[in-house]
């Protein structure tokens, strides 16, 4: 039974004709009267398939759909190839052979098997192409269709009713991919054959276009009729109308040229300002948490630091590309190397809150500044309240990158 299927499958495929695409093109015509290969489109072909298949056990009803990776058995290598031919009008042609394996101890009909399964399988299918209710053919084709095959498992076979949902994404006019899925109801259902699904992936090759033109594409044709009979009656004035077609034509490109240049200007300006203004949203969202003050001569965090480091934490959640630097002061009273090491101390503690928040370390860094940037005038000598000496003892934030 096997060989028989495989001779039909050889003869349906040496019986689909070639085909050649033809494309009209004409240097005299002019430029946006030049038909190109956007005002055609591909109305027959024949397709050659390479890729990889999965079988999955769907049990009676088929309805496991499309399951999970427990379920699936595929082999490692390529074990799918397949021959069509696409039709005028969105139907296709098929024929498909696969090969692949049930593997040990994976469930088939509920039974966990006991060694490996081989698997071969060889349908036939029609196929119609979706995208021809809402016009022509594009990059993106899903296709459903229905046919009859064959499967083979260790040696036992079975015919199967198949139906196919798919899509086929285009590269190129000759390269694309493809990605189905099979339902196959076993004719029998008895035996080793079942109802099962195969799924497949794989590059498609596609030889023998036939191309036809698009509506754009005819009404180019008509125009281009009008356009050589308008010069045949202007032969006299051949030169001048030439001369008058090409000023307008480059008049067009320099107008478009222009147009171009204003409209790139004014996206450029858009994506400044509206970049700036990102920038100045995050930093005065930054700036309204605050600073983390400190008490008098002390490294820890008090209540109300916390409060504005947990505003700082949520921040940069909220804003995952954004990089801080943290700077941490002292203010003026004690020597300025106890300061300096107070700083510090106070910046080790504001990353180690920070970090215990969950913020990654490659997103903040901190330094202790000691009393060389205090915020007011307190310096040494410098009788202030203090109120004043608070404002310098604290750990403040600058956004360094966005």
């Amino acid at each position: 039974m096997q060989k028989k299927y495989t001779l039909f499958l050889l003869i349906f495929v040496i019986s689909i004709g070639a085909v050649t695409a033809q494309e009209y093109n004409n240097d005299e015509l002019p430029e946006e009267l030049k038909l190109t290969r956007q005002d055609s489109t591909i109305i027959s072909s024949n397709m050659l398939g390479l890729g990889f298949n999965m079988i999955m056990d769907t049990g009676e009803r088929l309805n496991k759909f499309p399951g999970g990776s427990d379920d699936w058995h595929a082999v490692p290598y390529p074990s799918r190839v397949s021959f069509g031919r696409n039709f005028k009008g969105g139907l296709a042609a098929e024929g498909i052979v696969a090969v692949n394996r049930f593997m040990e101890g994976k469930l088939v009909e509920k039974v966990e098997l006991s060694e490996d399964r081989s698997y071969f399988s060889i349908d036939s299918r029609l196929s119609y192409n979706i995208n021809r209710l809402f016009g022509r053919t594009g990059w993106f084709d899903p296709y459903v269709g229905a046919g009859l095959g064959y499967t083979s498992i260790e040696g036992e076979g079975a015919g199967t009713y198949n139906g196919v949902i798919g899509i086929r994404a285009w590269l190129s006019e000759r390269w694309g991919v493809d990605v189905n899925s099979s339902g196959k109801w076993s004719m029998g259902n008895e035996g080793l054959v079942t109802n099962h699904m195969q799924h497949a992936a794989g590059v498609v090759y596609q030889f023998n276009i036939k191309k036809g033109w698009s509506k754009k594409g005819l009404e180019k044709i008509r125009l281009i009729e009008e356009y050589l009979r308008e010069q045949k009656r202007l032969q006299d004035s051949i030169t001048a109308a030439e001369l008058a077609e090409e000023q307008a034509r480059r008049l067009a490109e320099q107008l478009e040229r222009e147009k171009e240049a204003a409209e790139l200007a004014a996206a450029e300006k858009a994506r400044e300002e509206a970049e700036r203004q990102l920038k100045e949203n995050i930093r005065q969202k930054l700036d309204d948490a605050g600073f983390a003050y400190f008490g008098f001569d002390s490294s820890y965090l008090t209540s109300g630091a916390k409060e504005v480091l947990d505003l700082v934490a949520d921040f940069l959640n909220e804003y995952p590309s954004v990089t801080l630097n943290i700077t941490a002061h002292a203010d003026s009273r004690g020597t300025e190397q106890y300061n300096q090491w107070l700083s510090e101390r106070r910046a080790e503690r504001t990353l180690k809150y920070l970090f215990d928040k969950g913020i990654s370390t490659d997103r903040i860094n901190a330094e202790g500044k000691g009393e060389t940037e205090l915020r007011n005038d307190c310096g040494d000598g410098v009788p202030c309240p203090e109120s004043k000496h608070s404002e310098n003892r604290r750990s403040q934030f600058l956004v360094i990158k966005f």
